[in-house]
Parts: structure tokens; sequence; C-alpha cells
């Protein structure tokens, strides 16, 4: 029996195997939650099958083929015993929504007969019940998903369509809904600490205007927390802010400094009242565009305005690579054998991941509510675009 939704109902897969994929951008701590999965789940007498490419691996498997390693791949003790120390996935990942199978991306086993059966749109095919049957041939009892809100969506529909599943929450945005905490989110304030206290020396040393760039498209929790640790001033998606007000606090903050420099932190989505920051090229999977760089933007406007020099740095790869800090690798233990707990139970179509600053199981991220944002009056002070440091007491630890 599982518990599906809070009611109990047949599980639909009959075998002990569990599958596990990671989808969307990579983050540091992934390797640990596949390890502590596999650790956990052969004391439980089960085996497991890692899943490549992420939403790839269930579109695109080859059913007829024995043990297609493009796409999947044994995990045991044997060999993830040494992967949580490094970072990124051994599993690897990509971007693909199985309900948006671009004509030119449908793999060559299809067949014509099968590929009409499927819901086209005239551009793209919804290969929902390809990934079903596929987890079907595999014998797959519950799949775990690692993802952000793009590769939980899809978790959700997998969840209604009948398959048992758990979800984790990743991605250094940290907004997927129903939780407080995402791994990598963590690692990307901690690095992010590091690279822009050694880019101080070299602003000073120019006596220059810096502008960081970094993860944040719809929602400004790491622009917010890095600012919180580096005592500088964001910009966040949350709140468009005003380009004369930003440029005088600046002003203010670089001859404030002994050494005449100043420095702010720009989620990738902040906006100014007076622009916009455009967005190009063609639509990824999930139907998002690339934008403009906001850093580089920014850093032109204020030059412009004020003929300081300017120096704009793009954190974002370096944020994602590497290994996880100590906080992203406990919680992603965590979160594994948190998930694995719910397996044990019966529990299924639950995300894992933190409320009221404890570790909690909730519903699936409902993707109509979009992405989880800042809350502007309690966190962030508008008038001098920083974090608010005032009451605190009776706050969770972290992130909040």
């Amino acid at each position: 029996m599982r518990i599906l939704g809070g009611k109990k109902e047949e599980v639909m897969a009959t075998g002990k195997t569990i599958g596990i994929l990671t989808g969307g951008g990579d983050v540091p701590g992934l390797n640990s939650v596949i390890k502590s999965v596999v650790y956990r789940a052969t004391e439980m007498g089960w085996r497991v099958i890692g899943i490549r490419k992420g939403w790839e691996g269930l579109t695109h498997m080859n059913p007829a083929a024995e043990n297609d390693q493009t796409y999947l791949r044994p995990l045991t003790r044997e060999n993830t015993r040494t992967i949580d120390r490094t970072g990124g996935t051994v599993l690897h990942t990509s971007r693909t929504n199985p309900k948006r199978i671009a004509k030119d991306k449908v793999p060559a086993h299809i067949s014509p007969a099968e590929l009409e059966k499927l819901p086209f749109d005239g551009k793209y095919y919804d290969f929902t019940s390809v990934v079903l049957r596929n987890l079907q041939k595999l014998e797959i009892g519950c799949l775990i998903t690692i993802g952000g809100d793009d590769t939980l969506s899809f978790s959700s529909r997998l969840h209604a369509a009948g398959m048992p599943l758990i979800a984790i929450p990743k991605t250094m945005d940290n907004d997927v809904q129903g939780t407080e905490y995402c791994i990598g989110f963590s690692t990307a304030i901690t690095r992010a600490k590091e690279l822009i206290t050694r880019q101080r020396t070299t602003l000073g040393s120019h006596e220059r205007i810096g502008i960081f760039r970094m993860f944040g498209r719809d929602a400004g929790f790491t622009a917010l927390y890095t600012a919180y640790v580096t005592s500088t001033r964001c910009l966040i998606p949350e709140y468009p802010f005003e380009m004369d007000r930003l440029v005088k606090l600046l002003l203010e903050d670089k001859r404030n400094n002994l050494s005449n420099y100043a420095l702010v932190v720009v989620s990738e989505g902040a906006i100014w009242k007076e622009g916009q920051v455009d967005e190009y090229g063609e639509a990824d999977a999930y139907g998002h565009r690339k934008k403009v760089d906001i850093g580089h933007a920014l850093a032109e406007e204020i030059r412009r305005r004020t003929g300081v020099e300017t120096m704009s740095s793009d954190l974002t790869y370096d944020l994602r690579s590497g290994d996880p800090d100590a906080v992203d690798q406990m919680v992603a233990i965590t979160f594994a054998n948190t998930a694995l707990d719910l397996v044990r139970d019966g529990v299924t179509g639950r995300m894992v991941g933190v409320r009221n600053g404890c570790y909690a199981e909730m519903p699936l991220p409902d993707a109509s509510r979009g992405a989880r944002r800042v809350d502007v009056a309690r966190l962030y002070n508008t008038e001098r675009y920083r974090p608010n440091y005032a009451a605190k007491l009776g706050t969770p630890l972290f992130f909040s």
C-alpha cells in the first residue's frame, strides 16, 4: 500500500526498484543525495537504477535495448562510494521537458505509428505516456526526482498519472514552492562571499563601482543572502529599483569607503523602474528565454550617469561549480534519508523540504503558483536596497 495525497492506494509498480534522476542545472550536493539514496535503499533491500541526463533518460531510452547504457546506470555501494566528494551530478542532467519534445528531438527508435498516437500541438509532442511506459519496463517501484521548479512540475504530472515518486528540491535560486531550503543554496552564498571578498582588492585598487550578477530569475534569495553576509546592497526581482536612488547610494558608499570603491549584488531578474531587461534567443523546453545581462547593462548605465569606472562580474557558473559546503552536504544527506523514510512507509507523491526551519514533507509544488518569492516587507529594506538585519528573535537559525 502507499499513501497518495493522504489516502492509501495500491502501488502501481511491483518490483523493489528505485529509480533516481537529476534534472535542470547542476548544483553542489546532488552526488550526496544519490549516494545516500543508494546506501539507504540497499539496506532496505531495494536496488537502485540511475536515470542519466534527467528526463531525457526516460523520453529517449530504447526499451528494446538491453541495459541502455546511454541512459541507464545501475547504482551500487561500490560505484557510489566516493561520489559525494565532488560536485555536479554523476548521472548528468538536461533541461528536457517530456511534455514538449520538438519534432527534431524525437528519438530514432520511436516508430511513426507510435508517434502518431502521442499528443501533438503542431510543434511539440507530449511524451508523458512514453515516460510511464519506460518506467514500467524498468519495473520502477518508486522514482526519486531531484530538481527545481521545472523538473518538479513534471514530477507532479507523473504523480497525477499514478507513478509513485518522491521529489527532492534543488536550486541555487532557493525558490521552490513549499520549502524554505533547496540543495545548492548555501554553497552559492558561501562561494559568492568568497568571490566578492577576493574581487574587493581589484575594486579598491582602481576605485571602481562593482556590479556582481548572480542567480535569481524570478526570486532574489541568492542575491539577498549574499548581500546579508557581505554587508552590501542588493537588487532583487521582487522590488523594481530606482536608478537615481541606487546611484546616490553607491556614490555615498564610495565616499564613505577608505578604499574609495562600492559594490552591489544583483539578481539576474532584477529590473529598474525606468527601464527593462530584455529577453533574447529561443525559449527552452520550459518556455524560458535568456535575459540580457543586467550586470553589464547596469554597469554601463552607472558609468554613463556618474563617469565613475565600473566593473561587471558574472558569478553564476562559479557558484554552481565544485563541491558542496557543509550545510548543503548535511541537507542533501538528510533529504535523501527522509525520502527513503517515506518510501519505507509507503508514502509517495510528496516532496521533502524544510518548513519553519525543520525538515518536513509536503505536497509536490503547484506549477501554477510560480516561484517562491522574497517577503519584501519582512526581509528587504526598500529605502536602502539592503537586507533587513533586525527583528530576528524567534526565527530559525538559517535563511529567515
